[in-house]
């Protein structure tokens, strides 16, 4: 098999995952939706810019960061 600088990509099948969200949260990420449109100019869903904050928030949290490294 030849060696190839690119590994073998990751599964990237989306999962689907249907939460319940307060109407005080729901109103908050419309209102981020909004900002982010006004900052870049694109009008993005709801659904699309979650898994980006989900993302954001779990990269940025040291102590989970920590911790699933200590775990793999």
């Amino acid at each position: 098999m030849p060696d190839l600088k690119l590994a073998k990509l990751p599964d990237r099948k989306p999962v689907k995952l249907a939460i319940l969200i307060t109407p005080d949260l729901h109103q908050r990420l419309q209102d981020y939706a909004a900002l982010y449109a006004d900052t870049y100019g694109q009008k993005e869903a709801v659904t699309d810019l979650i898994p980006a904050m989900l993302a954001s928030f779990l990269d940025s949290d040291r102590g989970f960061v920590r911790g699933r490294g200590a775990s793999r």
